[in-house]
């Protein structure tokens, strides 16, 4: 799948699945190509990439028809082009409660590679020289904006949100939502699903991408994606290989006699 895609699929409405890619290593492209994905999600601002190894990640995915989503740091415009730069499809911004920050990276992601005093007149407003105008557009396709919605605020402008040019998707986060709503980590609690569910249907109905990471209870994700997300990610490389390690060992320790060891605490089913 090409970045034009997947921007395509997010608006029109259809369903996208991604995961969570913690690993650098060359082994995982290949082995990730044929699982179903239709792009990849890696996370800077949790994990730690160097430079180099986060654009050897998104060449390498991208070239095997997996776009990289990339999440920023924070939601900084010179972060975004860092990113895009060194390969990525689109960005995921974390942390989004004003639609000024989302005009902001707007300027990064979709009208690059202007900035400074230009780029300030453009989002203000002003018309382009017809032959930028069209190179702009063409790279704009090319990239794509997402941000994370991830607080109370942000669903209290969430309309100003949808409402910027070029918003291709809203990613909720659910642990840092749960904990905003004063409900951390009640993913089943129909005050935190209510917020989900209007979530997605507002972004669905400006047009947008609506997505959301989870993982742990896939029963849970489906009733997600039956809210209204278009969009899921689904766990990471190092939660699944946790998961099917432990129990492939705790199957063969049982068989033989011996105990297994208890459920070691682990990062928030969703961040």
């Amino acid at each position: 799948m090409t970045p034009i895609e997947l921007r395509k699929r997010l608006r029109d409405g259809d369903v996208s699945f991604g995961t969570l890619i913690v690993s650098p290593s060359p082994r995982w492209p290949e082995t990730v190509r044929g699982c179903g994905l239709d792009f990849v999600f890696i996370d800077t601002e949790h994990i730690a990439l160097d430079r180099a190894q986060l654009s050897w990640m998104c060449q390498t995915y991208s070239a095997i028809g997996l776009p990289p989503l990339v999440r920023i740091a924070s939601p900084d415009p010179y972060a975004a082009t860092m990113v895009l730069d060194g390969g990525a499809a689109g960005i995921v911004a974390p942390y989004i409660e004003t639609a000024s920050q989302v005009q902001a990276l707007r300027g990064a992601v979709k009208m690059r590679p202007i900035k400074g005093h230009r780029l300030q007149q453009l989002l203000d407003g002003d018309k382009s020289e017809p032959e930028l105008e069209t190179y702009m557009e063409t790279g704009a396709n090319e990239r794509l904006l997402i941000v994370n919605i991830e607080s109370t605020p942000a669903m209290s402008a969430l309309d100003d949100i949808l409402a910027v040019p070029g918003l291709d998707g809203v990613l909720i986060g659910p642990h840092d939502l749960s904990c905003s709503l004063g409900l951390p980590e009640h993913y089943d609690h129909p005050e935190f699903l209510d917020a989900c569910q209007t979530i997605f249907s507002k972004a669905r109905a400006a047009g947008v991408g609506a997505g959301i990471h989870f993982w742990g209870d896939v029963a849970q994700q489906v009733q997600l994606l039956n809210l209204g997300a278009n969009m899921l990610i689904h766990s990471a490389d190092i939660s699944l290989f946790k998961k099917y390690l432990q129990a492939e060992l705790d199957e063969i320790k049982r068989s033989i006699g011996l105990e297994t060891m208890p459920n070691a605490p682990s990062s928030p089913d969703a961040i």
